[in-house]
C-alpha cells in the first residue's frame, strides 16, 4: 500500500528522481521504503487539477461535502494497524498516543462534516427588501496545507488545515512532512479512496513528497494557490509568510508556531497545594517528550522560601522522569543545542536535568531558575526549548511579574494557577495575560487541546501570523473563506440559502 510516490489527483506519480528515506528514532536507522520528491511539474500538475476542481467543488452542497469527509474519516479507520505501525516507526512516539491522535483526527472530520450538513455556517445574512443586498461566505480556492512534524495525524494530511479547508469548499494540496512521509500517503490513500467513492471531482486533493523546503517554495508561489496552513517553527512559518507577500497576488499564511506559555502560579496556591502543582507540572513538561507546541515553558512565581522548595521539588520529579525518544535526530539535536544553551546562560541557575540516557535520541527532562530582573533583562532567555524543558522565573513582587508578562512575545496560552481567595486580585494578571496570548487556562495544564466550538489555537504574533483566527475547532474553517455580497441579484443567480 506504501509506494513513496505523489498523489496528484487520482493519479499515483513519480517522475522525479530525487528520493529519500523516513527515519526510524527508536531504532537509529533510516526506514527502508524509498520516497520520490516531488518535481515542478507535478506541483504544477497539482495547482492545475486543483483550480479545475475547485469549479465544481465550491458548487457541491454542504451534504456531498460532510460525505466526502465522513468517508475519509471511515478509511482512515479501516487502514487499522497498518497505519498505527507506520506512525510509531517514523515517530518513536508510542501506540496510545498514535490511537490518540488518529481519533483526534477523525473526530475533526466528523465535527466538519456536522457542520456543513447546513448551511448555517456560511453566516448568511440579509438587507431590507428595498435594499436587497444578501451576503455570505464563500470558499477562496485552493489551498496548500504544510503536514506538521510532532502530530503526524492532527496536524497533517487529513488534520485540522485540511479537513476545514475541504468543509469550506477548497481544494486542498498537502507538502508532505518529510519525517512521516509513509504515514502521510496511508492517509492521503484514504482521502483518495473518498474521493472516488462520493465522487468527488479530480483534483480536489493532491499529496506532494520533500524533503527540502524547494517544494513548499514553489507551492507557495504558484498562482493557483489562495492560501496556506502551516504548523511548526517561527523561522520555516515566517519564510512562508514572507514568500507569500513576494507574490505579485499576496496571499495569507495561516502559521501556528512558537509558544512558551506562560504559567502563573500564585502563593496561596503553593501554600495549599504545593506537591500537587509540581506533580502536575512535571508531566504536562515531559508529555509527549515536550514537543507539544502548548508544553509550559515558563513558570512565573514570586520570590518566598515556600517557591524555592516547589522549585526544588519539581526538579526532583522532572529528574525522574524516563528520557524517552524524540521525533527525529534533528529535532534530538536542536533540543540538546537550545537546552544547553539555557542551562550555561549566565544569568540562569541549573536546578536539575536528568540522567542522559545511552539510547540514541532519548531526551532528558531539564529545569533551570532565573530571577525576574535578569530575565527582563535577557531576550534570548524568551526563547522556546522544543522539548521537556522548562524555566521557572522568581519575581520580586506582582508588579515585576505583570512587567514579565508584557514583556514576552505573543503566545498560545496562558496559565494561572491560583486559590478561590485569589481570585478578588487576579484582574491585573488577567489582563496582561489577555493582551499576549490566544488562550487562558485556570487551574489546569495548558497541554492538550479540545477541538470544540470555543476553543481559539492562536494568538498574537509569533504564537500565530493572525491572531483573529484558530487552528482549532469548528472556527478554523473561517480561514479559508471570504464574505462575498450579492446586491439587487437576479434570485435564479443566488445560492439556495439566499433565495
Amino acid at each position: 500500500m506504501i509506494t513513496g510516490k505523489n498523489y496528484i489527483g487520482f493519479e499515483v506519480s513519480a517522475k522525479g528522481d530525487t528520493t529519500f528515506k523516513t527515519f526510524n528514532p527508536a531504532t537509529n536507522k533510516e526506514n527502508e521504503q524509498l520516497i520520490v520528491e516531488a518535481t515542478p511539474q507535478e506541483i504544477e500538475e497539482a495547482c492545475e487539477l486543483a483550480a479545475d476542481a475547485f469549479k465544481v467543488y465550491r458548487k457541491m452542497p454542504g451534504v456531498k461535502r460532510a460525505a466526502f469527509l465522513l468517508a475519509i474519516a471511515e478509511g482512515i479507520m479501516e487502514l487499522g494497524d497498518l497505519l498505527l505501525d507506520t506512525y510509531c516507526m517514523e515517530s518513536g512516539l508510542p501506540k496510545g498516543r498514535a490511537e490518540g491522535e488518529r481519533g483526534r483526527t477523525v473526530g475533526q472530520l466528523q465535527m466538519f462534516a456536522e457542520l456543513i450538513e447546513t448551511e448555517d455556517w456560511r453566516e448568511p445574512s440579509k438587507n431590507s427588501a428595498e435594499a436587497n443586498t444578501r451576503k455570505m461566505l464563500i470558499p477562496i480556492g485552493p489551498v496548500a496545507v504544510f503536514g506538521a512534524s510532532n502530530f503526524p495525524l492532527a496536524y497533517s494530511t487529513a488534520g485540522g488545515d485540511t479537513a476545514s479547508a475541504l468543509a469550506a469548499g477548497n481544494p486542498v494540496i498537502v507538502k508532505s512532512h518529510p519525517m512521516h512521509a509513509q504515514t502521510g500517503e496511508l492517509v492521503a490513500l484514504a482521502i483518495y479512496n473518498a474521493a472516488h467513492k462520493t465522487g468527488m471531482p479530480e483534483g480536489v486533493f493532491s499529496n506532494l513528497n520533500s524533503q527540502g523546503v524547494e517544494v513548499g517554495q514553489q507551492l507557495v508561489l504558484n498562482k493557483y494557490i489562495k492560501a496556506v496552513g502551516f504548523t511548526g517553527s517561527i523561522k520555516g512559518g515566517r519564510a512562508l509568510y514572507d514568500l507569500a507577500a513576494t507574490r505579485e497576488e499576496p496571499i495569507p499564511v495561516f502559521a501556528e508556531m512558537g509558544s512558551i506559555n506562560p504559567v502563573v502560579i500564585t502563593q496561596k496556591a503553593l501554600e495549599t497545594r504545593s506537591a500537587e502543582i509540581a506533580n502536575t507540572y512535571a508531566d504536562s513538561i515531559t508529555l509527549g517528550v515536550g514537543q507539544f507546541c502548548t508544553n509550559p515553558g515558563l513558570l512565573l512565581i514570586l520570590k518566598s522560601e515556600l517557591s524555592s522548595s516547589f522549585v526544588e521539588t519539581l526538579g526532583k520529579k522532572l529528574s525522574k522522569k524516563p528520557s524517552f525518544y524524540m521525533l527525529h535526530p534533528n529535532i534530538h539535536a536542536g533540543y540538546q543545542g537550545n537546552k544547553n544553551k539555557m542551562i550555561t546562560h549566565e544569568a540562569v541557575t541549573k536546578i536539575s536535568e536528568a540522567e542522559l540516557s545511552s539510547v540514541p535520541n532519548t531526551a532528558a527532562p531539564a529545569l533551570v531558575t532565573v530571577d525576574g530582573a535578569k530575565f527582563l533583562k535577557h531576550d534570548a532567555l524568551h526563547q522556546e526549548v522544543f522539548g521537556p524543558f522548562s524555566m521557572v522565573v522568581q519575581c520580586e513582587d506582582e508588579a515585576e511579574r505583570i512587567r514579565i508578562i508584557e514583556s514576552l512575545e505573543g503566545q498560545l496560552t496562558g496559565t494561572i494557577i491560583a486559590e478561590k481567595s485569589d481570585e478578588a486580585k487576579l484582574a491585573p494578571l488577567f489582563e496582561a495575560l489577555q493582551s499576549r496570548v490566544g488562550r487562558v487556562v485556570f487551574n489546569g495544564v495548558p497541554t492538550g487541546v479540545e477541538v470544540c466550538d470555543a476553543m481559539t489555537h492562536g494568538g498574537p504574533y509569533p504564537s500565530s501570523t493572525d491572531s483573529r483566527f484558530t487552528a482549532v475547532g469548528i472556527g478554523a474553517i473561517r480561514r479559508w473563506v471570504r464574505p462575498f455580497s450579492y446586491q439587487n441579484v437576479p434570485k435564479s443567480l443566488l445560492p439556495e440559502i439566499l433565495k
